[in-house]
């Protein structure tokens, strides 16, 4: 229990099961001893592809994987151009929606730990015939777990207008 006295703050000190004596905060005190917790195992998201821009369009390629330790049984995909997608109609893989000017999302499907998912292509067609688009790849969704290392599952990538395939 912590008390206030004359403006300072005092904390209760305890021995818990013969651990030399702590200082625990009051949050500590009230849920009684305390208990080491482990995290819980989490996936360890990463997009792995190519991109293509020519004449305006950009076709993607990439395929998720799942470093582990822990399998995942969908999570969702964002690809967003720094460029808006073109105004018209335009098919997507069934997985897939529009969901912003820039952005479509994908369904990865089920992912073994350390394992491959399928691959997903789409191609969609930006505005006007630009010289070069940045597509960003991120993972939004994982199925209710938490991936702790968010920072590989994130891809840039700059792709200029010339036919050519750049990887990711």
């Amino acid at each position: 229990m912590v008390v206030a006295v004359g403006g300072r703050r005092r904390a209760r000190v305890l021995a818990l099961r013969g651990v030399p004596a702590a200082v625990l905060p009051v949050a500590a005190l009230a849920a009684g001893p305390a208990r080491a917790q482990e995290p819980a195992p989490a996936p360890g998201l990463t997009h792995h592809g190519c991109a293509v821009l020519d004449g305006g369009r950009v076709d993607v390629r990439l395929t998720p994987r799942d470093h582990g330790p822990s399998a995942v049984p969908d999570a969702t995909v964002r690809l967003r151009w720094s460029l808006p997608l073109a105004r018209r109609a335009q098919p997507l893989p069934a997985r897939c929606a529009h969901t912003g000017e820039r952005d479509v999302m994908c369904r990865t499907g089920a992912l073994d730990a350390d394992g491959w998912g399928r691959e997903l292509a789409l191609g969609v067609w930006l505005r006007g015939c630009p010289a070069e688009v940045m597509p960003a790849v991120d993972t939004v969704w994982v199925a209710g777990a938490v991936d702790r290392g968010r920072g590989n599952d994130r891809q840039r990538l700059l792709v200029p207008a010339t036919g050519d395939t750049y990887s990711f």
